[in-house]
């Protein structure tokens, strides 16, 4: 397979899957983690790796090294394999999404931002999720009985304890404290705000087409799918929050042997259920319009890669993300109608963030 995001928490979930059922790795794809690259590169001699700096590539123990995105690009069309892994964050991730499909490859895909910018341009068919929420639909929805709702489970992110008079005071340090796990800084900054579920009910609708989508939170990130049926049940997808699952799914198709252990509910004891509200999370205000005008989460996406930069940087607070996201929202009212007009309207939308 081919491995984007090699260093990241689903890259070595995938390697860890590839060590247990020894696959073969033909291309490892990180960004800066040099060292732990090398490791991954001892132990799984890939065909060829990438990484994100020209200056790195002398660090890189391997005879065949590329770098940048054109790198990942003739990565992806060099190689024989079926299978690529995008784990990729962000923006970044689109091209190699639609680089892997016209080569007519299989993307596990767990990079969000692809769908939710471009996901009128690409190919369903070619695409099995990896994000737990839409494995958990996927799971539910084998069954082939007719639904009336889907909905994936939020954890609440660092914020969902907080007094909501505090919020506008909320520092980096504070997003980033995430109550369930540890995952990158993006990610982690988009589930404070809710604009990760955002994403995914938006991946969600083009995954599964048209139909009622919805989020609820689930504080201990055990369930994450219910499916409402027609005929009046409700049926849940409990798992431990561990990517090994849907990842070896989507990698081998059928799973017959433990992945994880089951869930005792008997430990587990109770669950907490809670509405998302727009008084804690503002991106909620426009969740339902996105997802009757699914080609504008290429607006959405883009204010927030710009907005995060800002924060980061110390420019705006952490409410004044959602709240540049929803003022681009209401400017760009218009739609991409082709794949050249997604990076043109990508560019166009950070712009106005970034000066706004």
């Amino acid at each position: 397979m081919i491995l984007l995001g090699s260093t990241g928490s689903i890259g070595t979930n995938t390697l860890a899957i590839a060590r247990r059922f020894n696959l073969n790795i033909d291309v490892l794809v990180a960004g800066k983690s040099i060292d732990k690259l090398n490791e991954q590169i001892k132990e799984f001699s890939p065909r060829m790796v990438v990484i994100a700096h020209k200056q790195d590539c002398v660090k890189v123990n391997h005879s065949q090294v590329l770098y940048g995105e054109e790198g990942i690009l003739e990565a992806i069309e060099s190689s024989e394999s079926s299978l690529v892994i995008n784990s990729l964050v962000g923006f970044l991730g689109l091209k190699p999404t639609l680089k892997a499909i016209e080569c007519g490859k299989k993307v596990a895909l767990a990079n969000k931002e692809s769908l939710v910018a471009a996901g009128a341009f690409i190919d369903i068919s070619k695409i099995q999720p990896i994000d737990s929420e839409h494995f958990g639909l996927w799971y539910l929805l084998n069954d082939k009985r007719p639904v009336k709702k889907m909905i994936i489970t939020a954890s609440g992110g660092a914020f969902r304890n907080w007094p909501l008079d505090k919020l506008q005071n909320a520092t980096l340090q504070d997003a980033l404290k995430h109550p369930n796990w540890s995952m990158g800084q993006k990610i982690t900054i988009d589930s404070a705000s809710m604009v990760n579920k955002t994403f995914e009910l938006l991946e969600a609708r083009w995954l599964f087409g048209e139909g009622d989508y919805d989020a609820i939170i689930e504080t201990k990130s055990l369930i994450h799918a219910l499916i409402d049926f027609k005929d009046g049940s409700t049926t849940a997808h409990f798992a431990h929050a561990d990517m090994k699952l849907p990842i070896s799914y989507a990698i081998m198709g059928k799973v017959e042997e433990e992945i994880l252990k089951p869930i005792n509910l008997v430990e587990v004891g109770s669950l907490e259920f809670r509405e998302i509200k727009k008084e804690r999370y503002p991106i909620w205000e426009i969740k339902d319009s996105l997802l009757k005008n699914p080609k504008r989460g290429l607006v959405v996406n883009a204010a927030n890669e710009a907005a995060i930069e800002l924060f980061i940087e110390g420019k705006c607070s952490f409410l004044d993300i959602s709240k540049k996201i929803i003022q681009a929202y209401g400017h760009f009212d218009n739609e991409a109608q082709s794949l050249d007009e997604v990076f043109e309207l990508d560019t166009e939308v950070r712009a106005y963030v970034k000066q706004s």
